[in-house]
């Protein structure tokens, strides 16, 4: 043998070595030419790819591509994954159909791709899964493509295994494997290569080699003895787990391929090898595995092992000389056992040896026995392990294990058995039992009867155990020695403990305690153990029938476990009709029965009765004991069988027609109560019925409450009674009923009643004094009735008592003949009821009996035909009691069916006579609607107050449509909505869903009952679609359905009534609208509801417009988000579709829209109201704003909104300021006469500060610079400005804000500052910065606020936008002309100060606006009011700026106007504005110009030198100016006079206090020197603007001297007109007049001397010594020292002195 394999081994090595030469050799062909190809093409990277042809290379990138696309879908995650799997596997396909015509270039293509470097895992993967495809389509391939692929896959397949290189290696070994099929020999040459002796292997070549065994059994067998031999020289090598693993895999493959080569050798060419040699082949490595290998604690290599054993024993066992060397190593595999491994793969090692050795009767060594006995024992009485998952396996495998022992061994395994039975132990004993019941079923022939002995013996000797499980084993056993036909084997000790079981258990489950639940379960399987024992012994053991039948029917009547009935019925009915087919069964039943108490035919019929009511239970005992009852039909009752026959059988059929799951209780319960009802008419006249009612009264108490039996049984007795002749007695039973009764078990209670009402159906009058004898009873034995009903210390007894007799009334009532009701209804039955409730305590049970009753008796009066006009007296009294039992009910939570049982009859009571009055119904309806609607929804999982809640809105609908049935009309449904609205509107979605639900409910009620018969009222139809349509788009869906279906109603209705169109088109979009609700996304359900509003709008006509709108409107911020926008959206359809028609409604409209718009906290919804208002205001422009500007101030959010929305519409805001704009200019134009309804709204009266803070708003928020608005709105808002300075500019307070709030506006709404703000935002947006900044620079914003700096302001900003805003100035002018002619004064005022800007510019010129200009000034002139007068003088003025060449063309009016200012008591500003125009009017005219005015103004020129105002005098002194430069020749001489006139005060004013005049006084000195005519006196004076003291003194002095030379006289008249102005209020004028009159002294001549009134001189300059000023009385005393100097040369030169 030896030799052999070594020669197999030296051939096989010497074939490997040519074979790997060969593959060598073409090898290094390859390298070569890639060599060459690489150096012909350097770009070239890798190293084994061979060059493609062109075709060869279109196919590789072909490939290349669909494997790339293959790589992406791999690595793609997309829900949509079988897209991905789709694209991945059309991939695959396109590869493989073009191998189908050439494969050899596809194969080459894919080899390339997997000879690629850095390739990715899942690539090779799909490579190596597309080639497998095309082996197995294209078979035989080209041999050098299979080469190259073969050493490709095997190299893969031998790389380091990592994760992703098992996934590698598996499909390169499935690669080789696929080649094998038509390459075997190049596939087994590569492998067998890789496999040497003594040497360890890669773990893939082994299993791919086992893989190859697999696939090619008979072409693999050459080389199994030589791969057998080579892989045991691996044994002792292999130390890894996951070799040891592989190996023991592969040799289970080799072995399973050996047996399949084995069964077919016939069909085998090879040379073959026989079993024998295989066997001896496989020992060694047997041996090893089970010694070493099995030993090893890695779990995965033990269960290797195992696994492989099986197919080894199947080689080896059938060998006698290797089967005894196997016995060997048992004790090896059993104590694996003690292990983690699995047992149940030891195990099947273990059966498969036992097996074998019965097989071939080959005994186990006896040493071993006992240990397999126990090894295996404890494996069946100890519980397995939690890791092991085949137990159940595992115990079939060990029960055949014993099986088959029992079959070898019988002694030695009972003997093991008894030993075991001796332990106490449970576990041991039933398990032991189990397997003596194994081995009695098991079908063998070959188990001896001595077997069974042995195995009864083991059995009785734990008879005595009560442990249940033990008792089921032996329960079991014996069941099983009667089915295998060991019969004689149980009688005596068999028969004697299932009787004993069957007693002992029935016992054990009817005196059970609550706290045994696992005893009571186990208890109960050894009871069903016991019934199936009984089955078996009554069906298959002779000999039992009379000894078992008294037991068994004395058990039907006596035992409380009913679970038992249905097999001993089963029992008895076989063995009551093989009575009645037996000859002597008369007798034999006679024999037994003297010694037993058969029960009475009506006891036994009472019994079976009351237990058929629940004919499923117990296993369908119903079927049983009807078969029983028939079987018995003449033994119970002789006059009732032939109708049992009939009868029976269909009770039957029903009960097998139906299931315990489909059957109906009452309808078998009527079912049986008719039976009952036949089967005692057989009876009638007899006490049979009398009898039975007894029985079943007795049986009452044998019944738990509650129970279905004991239901049936009250309905029984009921019946029974009420068929009984004898009324005496029955009310005997009737007391004794209500006597032993405990009230307080609901069920109980209402059997009685239930008893008592079908007895009245038959016994009325017998029942009423029953009732009124037993209340007679308890109310004389109140403090001692036995049952202690009426015991103070349980009231709630006494309570229960009262509500079962208010219900045993109602009861009574119902069932009670028609004509006997209406003489007891009234009294005592109701009367009854009213008083058992009104002296209780009226607790829940109390209620609900109270409602029971009223419902019952309401019912049956109502039930009574031909009832007429009967009236129900207590109906008033009922209803009072039951609203407050509603109101009295808690309106948040459902506890209790109160409220509908109380619903239930106020419907009941609405339809019986005298009927509620409509205040009654709307009373009883807000009651229902408040209990009801406001419960909470109950959740899913509480079924029963679920079931209360569906009850109490179902009791709702009812009470609701009953009450509107007496109010069909439209104030009676308006009545219905007013008080379903708030809950429509409410926060809660299950109140709006039940609210809208009994909408639609009543609406349909109502549409069906009047429908066109009663037109709906004036706006009605509005205000109903209006608090509706909001729901359509409800956040609940149901809500939004139900609406819909309201909507619906609503339209048919006003479509009828109106008779308008309403066409299948609209039926058709509101079909599909409803459709549309039944999503969930908002802005579909939103456009949903707008489509129903388009087809709803046009039904409407203007009374209905505004009715609906309004209700919208209220409706809006009184629910959420989406009831808001709904309405808005309805709102804007209906706006957008009626409004040209809404002219005379657009003030209500507009008013419901802003009362409201401040509850819409939503943007939304805020928006699309606001866009209702702009597109009211785009057709009703007048009405809107005139309601807009009567809003309050300070502004609310929401009307600044609506502005801000007026700002973004561009066009339509400049629209709105005009209008604007025109409310505030016609404050300043007459009043008119108003010709439309536009009128009335436009020249209605608005506050002009609301009308600027919304221009301000306009203006801040356009998006326009309004370079055309520019002039318009400047000058409205300046003439605002005026008028804002004037008396009437009190800061407004409106009239609606002393409504809504205390107290003034605040500081910075006030008409000035708004206007300004408004003013600087327009010239903002004229991106005039430049100009912006100079306004701010210059102050003018601060002038204009000041009202008295306001006409400085005007006048800068006006100068200011003559010179920078372009564009402007003409629009400007004529606004400014429009202003000045108004008949407002503060208009004229501002008007008229830019006016006098406009003046000083060519403007009004060039614009030919001059002339009405000057017009509009010379009335203006003549006004009383100083400003304006003062305004007008100066416009006329600065003509000489602005036209200088038209002066002279209006200088006569000029002259006339300026003159006129100098004149009469005027104020001075109005003079001194007067002279400043006539300054610059003379400018611009000659001499001839002015005329004879030159003398007048000369002459009053002069008169304001000494005038107290700087101003004028300033102004006197540049006027006097210019008149000495229009001086000609005609008026030198007069101006010359009036020069010499003016000299002195000229003189004296050039030391003016006010700068500006003393330098105007020298100008005009300067100019007026010329008149002396004295050049030398012009030379003497610096003509510079500035002159000091001292030069002024020098030219004094020289004037002086000149003068006393030439003209004397003058001189003197100077100094006399000095001296007057030391008297001046002006100091410096003081210091002046004396400095002048001590120059005009010192050079004044003797002559004049002499005529000075020295006196009066010193007095007047001695007072000036007195003065306060120190500047004055220096002056004063110089001037006294030259007048005393002057004195004494007066004296020298008069006569005396010369003498």
């Amino acid at each position: 043998m030896r030799i052999k394999q070594r020669t197999e081994l030296f051939l096989v090595v010497c074939f490997c070595s040519i074979q790997e030469r060969i593959l060598r050799k073409e090898f290094e062909e390859e390298m070569a030419e890639a060599a060459i190809e690489s150096s012909e093409d350097p770009s070239e990277e890798t190293e084994e790819l061979e060059p493609l042809e062109p075709e060869d290379n279109g196919t590789f990138q072909q490939v290349s591509n669909l494997l790339n696309i293959m790589d992406g879908e791999s690595v793609k995650t997309d829900p949509a994954g079988a897209g991905l799997d789709m694209r991945k596997m059309l991939a695959s396909v396109i590869i493989t159909e073009k191998a189908t015509t050439e494969p050899s270039v596809v194969m080459n293509a894919l080899i390339r791709c997997l000879q690629v470097p850095e390739i990715s895992t899942q690539r090779k993967i799909n490579i190596y899964s597309i080639l497998q495809e095309i082996i197995q389509q294209e078979g035989e391939l080209e041999e050098r493509c299979v080469q190259r692929l073969v050493a490709i896959a095997s190299r893969e397949m031998r790389d380091i295994l990592e994760m992703e290189g098992y996934l590698r290696a598996e499909v390169a070994s499935d690669t080789l494997v696929a080649l094998s099929r038509n390459h075997f020999s190049l596939v087994m040459y590569e492998l067998q290569h890789h496999l040497k002796p003594l040497s360890l292997t890669d773990e893939f070549v082994i299993l791919t080699l086992a893989k190859l065994a697999n696939g090619n059994v008979f072409e693999f067998m050459p080389y199994m003895g030589i791969t057998l031999a080579t892989v045991f020289t691996m044994l002792r090598l292999a130390n890894e787990a996951k070799m040891r693993q592989a190996i023991c895999s592969a040799m289970e493959t080799f072995c399973e391929t050996v047996q399949f080569y084995l069964r077919h050798l016939e069909d085998s060419v090879y040379p073959v090898m026989t079993e024998e040699q295989f066997a001896m082949k496989l020992f060694p490595m047997y041996r090893y595995f089970v010694t070493v290998w099995l030993r090893n604690h890695n779990l995965e290599v033990k269960l290797g092992v195992i696994k492989s054993l099986k197919p080894m024993l199947s080689l080896l066992l059938p060998n006698d000389d290797l089967r005894e060397q196997v016995y060997d190593y048992i004790p090896l595999l059993l104590g694996e056992y003690q292990g983690s491994l699995e047992a149940l793969f030891i195990t099947q090692v273990l059966r498969q040896i036992l097996e074998m050795s019965v097989t071939t009767n080959t005994p186990i060594p006896p040493m071993q026995l006992h240990t397999i006995f126990t090894e295996l024992h404890v494996q069946v009485c100890s519980r397995a392990p939690t890791q092991q998952q085949y137990s159940s396996q595992n115990l079939t495998e060990i029960v055949h294990c014993f099986i088959a022992l029992a079959r070898s061994y019988p002694k030695e395994l009972m003997k093991f058995f008894l030993s075991q039975m001796e332990m106490s132990k449970e576990a041991i004993r039933v398990g032991t039992l189990n397997l003596i019941r194994a081995v009695v079923s098991a079908d063998e022939p070959r188990m001896s009867i001595r077997t069974i002995y042995l195995a009864t013996r083991v059995v009785k000797n734990t008879l005595s155990d009560t442990r249940s499980k033990v008792r089921m084993a032996i329960l079991r056993i014996i069941s099983q020695l009667a089915l295998s036909g060991f019969q004689d084997r149980i009688k005596g000790w068999g028969l004697k403990y299932v009787s004993v079981q069957l007693t002992l258990s029935t016992y054990k489950l009817t005196n059970h305690r609550e706290s045994c639940y696992q005893r009571d379960l186990e208890e109960k399987m050894v009871h069903k153990v016991t019934m199936d024992t009984v089955r078996v012994i009554t069906s298959s053991v002779s000999g039992m029938t009379n000894e078992f039948w008294v037991r068994l029917l004395c058990y039907i009547m006596e035992t409380d476990y009913t679970e038992a009935l249905t097999p001993i019925c089963i029992s008895l009915t076989n063995l009551a009709e093989r009575q009645l087919h037996t000859k002597d069964v008369e007798a034999n039943a006679t024999g037994k029965g003297r010694h037993v108490d058969l029960p009475a035919p009506q006891k036994l019929l009472a019994r079976l009765l009351v237990l058929m009511s629940s004919p499923y239970k117990g296993e369908g005992r119903g079927i049983a004991m009807l078969n029983l009852l028939r079987t018995l039909s003449q033994s119970i009752a002789p006059s009732m069988a032939d109708m049992w026959e009939l009868e029976i059988p269909l009770l039957v059929k029903y009960l097998e027609e139906h299931t315990e799951f489909t059957w109906n209780q009452k309808t078998w319960e009527d079912k049986l109560i008719q039976f009952l009802r036949n089967s005692l008419k057989k009876t009638r006249g007899s006490n049979w019925s009398l009898r039975l009612s007894k029985e079943l009264n007795n049986q009452i108490e044998s019944f738990d409450s509650p129970s279905l039996e004991k239901g049936f049984l009250y309905r029984a007795l009921g019946l029974t009674l009420a068929m009984g002749l004898e009324a005496d007695k029955v009310e005997v039973l009737l007391l004794e009923l209500l006597y032993r009764t405990d009230y307080s078990n609901d069920f109980d209670r209402e059997g009685v009643i239930l008893c008592f009402g079908l007895c009245a159906r038959g016994q009325v009058k017998t029942v009423l004094n029953v009732l009124h004898d037993f209340e007679e009873r308890i109310q004389e034995s109140e403090q001692s009735w036995q049952i202690g009903a009426w015991r103070k210390d349980h009231p709630w007894r006494r309570e229960t008592v009262k509500g079962a007799l208010m219900v045993m009334y109602s009861c009574v009532a119902s069932y009670c003949h028609p004509q006997m009701l209406l003489s007891h209804v009234d009294n005592p039955i109701t009367t009854k009821i009213i008083h058992h409730y009104s002296s209780s305590c009226q607790d829940v049970c109390l209620k609900i009996a109270f409602m029971k009753s009223v419902v019952q008796v309401t019912g049956a009066v109502r039930n009574i035909k031909d009832l007429e006009d009967f009236p129900f007296a207590h109906k008033a009294t009922l209803t009072g009691i039951i609203m407050a039992i509603i109101k009295a009910e808690p309106p948040d939570s459902l506890v209790s069916p109160v409220r509908t049982m109380a619903m239930d009859a106020l419907l009941y009571l609405s339809k019986l006579r005298p009927y509620y009055s409509t205040e009654e119904n709307s009373e009883l309806m807000d009651i229902g609607i408040h209990s009801v609607i406001s419960l909470q929804p109950p959740g899913e999982n509480n079924e029963s107050i679920k079931t209360l809640y569906v009850n109490a809105l179902h009791a709702l609908e009812q009470l609701m449509e009953g009450l509107m049935q007496r109010q069909l009309d439209p104030k009676g449904l308006q009545e219905m909505v007013h008080l379903l609205e708030k809950w429509i509107l409410s926060e809660r979605e299950w109140e709006r869903e039940k609210a809208m639900n009994l909408h639609l409910h009543l609406m349909q009620i109502y549409v069906q009952s009047v429908g066109v018969c009663i037109p709906l009222k004036l706006g009605q139809f509005g205000s109903l679609v209006g608090l509706i349509a909001p729901c359509t788009c409800d956040s609940h869906r149901r809500t939004r359905l139900a609406s819909m279906d309201v909507l619906s109603s609503l339209l048919d209705l006003h479509a009828s009534q109106t008779c308008s169109s309403w066409g299948a088109s609209k039926e058709l979009e509101l079909e599909k609208c409803k459709e549309d609700l039944q999503g969930s996304d908002m802005e579909k359900l939103v456009s949903a509801s707008s489509r129903i509003a388009k087809v709803a709008c046009l039904q409407f006509n203007c009374d209905e417009v505004v009715s609906i709108i309004q209700k919208l409107c209220e409706n809006i911020g009184a629910m959420d988000l989406q009831h808001d926008k709904a309405s808005v959206t309805w709102v804007s359809v209906f706006l957008q579709m009626r409004v040209k028609e809404l002219e005379d409604k657009v003030a209500e409209i507009l008013g419901a829209i802003l009362v409201h718009l401040p509850v819409a906290d939503q943007p939304e919804v805020r928006r699309l109201l606001i866009e209702g208002i702009l597109l009211l205001a785009h057709y009703h422009q007048e009405t809107v704003l005139t309601s807009l500007l009567r809003q309050p101030l300070p502004m609310e959010s929401h009307l600044t909104e609506v502005w801000l929305a007026v700002a973004e519409n561009v066009p339509f805001a400049r629209t709105m300021l005009h209008g604007l704009m025109g409310r505030l200019q016609s404050r300043f134009t007459p009043r008119v006469n108003a010709t439309s309804k536009a009128d009335i709204w436009r020249l209605a009266a608005v506050d002009p500060l609301m009308t600027l803070c919304t221009i301000h708003l306009l203006i801040e928020k356009m998006d326009d610079e309004l370079p055309d608005l520019f002039p318009e709105l400047i000058y409205t808002l300046l003439l605002q400005l005026s008028s804002s300075q004037g008396p009437e500019a009190v800061s407004p307070v409106l009239k609606t804000w002393r409504l809504v709030h205390k107290g003034t506006l605040p500081e910075e709404i006030n008409p000035q500052r708004v206007a300004i703000k408004s003013m600087q935002l327009l010239f903002r947006r004229l991106r005039g910065d430049p100009l912006l900044y100079i306004l701010e620079e210059q102050d003018v914003w601060t002038l204009l606020e000041s009202s008295s700096t306001f006409l400085q302001g005007v006048s800068l900003l006006a100068r200011l936008c003559l010179r920078h805003a372009e564009g402007y100035q003409q629009r400007l002018s004529e606004l400014v002309l429009r202003g000045m002619a108004s008949e407002v004064l503060s208009c004229r005022i501002s008007s008229t100060a830019v006016c006098v800007e406009f003046m000083r510019d060519p403007i009004l010129y060039r614009e030919k606006l001059l002339k009405p200009a000057v017009l509009m000034l010379e009335k203006g002139v003549d006004q009383e009011d100083e400003a304006l007068r003062v305004l007008s003088l100066r416009a006329l003025g600065n003509m000489a700026l602005g036209a200088p060449r038209k002066v002279r063309q209006y200088r006569k009016l000029l002259l006339e106007k300026c003159l006129c200012s100098l004149r009469g008591p005027v104020s001075p500003s109005v003079t001194s504005e007067g002279m400043e125009a006539l300054a610059k009017v003379l400018a611009e005219l000659r001499e001839g110009d002015v005329g004879s005015a030159f003398d007048a103004i000369s002459e009053r020129c002069r008169t304001f030198f000494d005038n107290e105002s700087e101003l004028l005098r300033l102004k006197a002194f540049i006027l006097f100016g210019k008149l000495a430069k229009v001086v000609g020749i005609s008026k030198k001489h007069f101006f010359k006079e009036e020069v010499k006139k003016a000299w002195v005060p000229l003189m004296l004013h050039c030391q003016d206090p006010c700068s500006d005049a003393a330098q105007a006084c020298v100008t005009t000195m300067f100019q007026c020197v010329q008149f002396w005519g004295w050049k030398a006196l012009e030379g003497s004076l610096d003509q510079s603007n500035a002159i000091e003291a001292k030069e002024m003194t020098v030219f004094q002095i020289t004037l002086c001297s000149m003068l006393a030379q030439k003209k004397p006289a003058v001189l003197y008249r100077f100094l006399l007109e000095t001296m007057t102005y030391v008297r001046s209020n002006l100091s410096r004028i003081r210091i002046a007049a004396c400095n002048l009159a001590g120059i005009i002294m010192n050079h004044m001549t003797a002559h004049y001397l002499k005529k000075l009134d020295f006196p009066s001189l010193r007095n007047s300059l001695q007072e000036l010594q007195l003065d306060s000023d120190p500047g004055v009385w220096k002056a004063a005393l110089e001037t006294l020292k030259i007048l005393d100097t002057c004195s004494q040369h007066r004296l020298l030169a008069s006569p005396k002195g010369t003498s």
